[in-house]
């Protein structure tokens, strides 16, 4: 598993976040439609498309890779970095 959680060092704020949501849009696919090409769940699809969760599991995350045939990681992921009020 992989531990990706929005996180606050040094007086920054780090998220990462995935952009399946805008890639199942941008190719005119649903969430069912990628669960049944990549035998994950629903569920699973849901919860990474609406960036709920904050673990990350590597082998979903190579599922989705070649499924969606991702050629550059910042396709799938994002990163942002916030200036921290705390």
């Amino acid at each position: 598993m992989l531990e990706i959680v929005e996180e606050k060092t040094m007086g920054k704020q780090v998220e990462v976040r995935l952009k399946l949501k805008e890639i199942l849009e941008r190719r005119g696919m649903t969430q069912k439609e990628l669960a049944e090409m990549t035998g994950l769940r629903e569920a699973t699809i849901s919860e990474l498309a609406n960036n709920t969760r904050n673990v990350y599991n590597k082998n979903h995350l190579a599922i989705l890779i070649k499924a969606l045939n991702v050629q550059n990681l910042d396709e799938l992921m994002e990163l942002r970095i916030y200036e921290s009020n705390l």
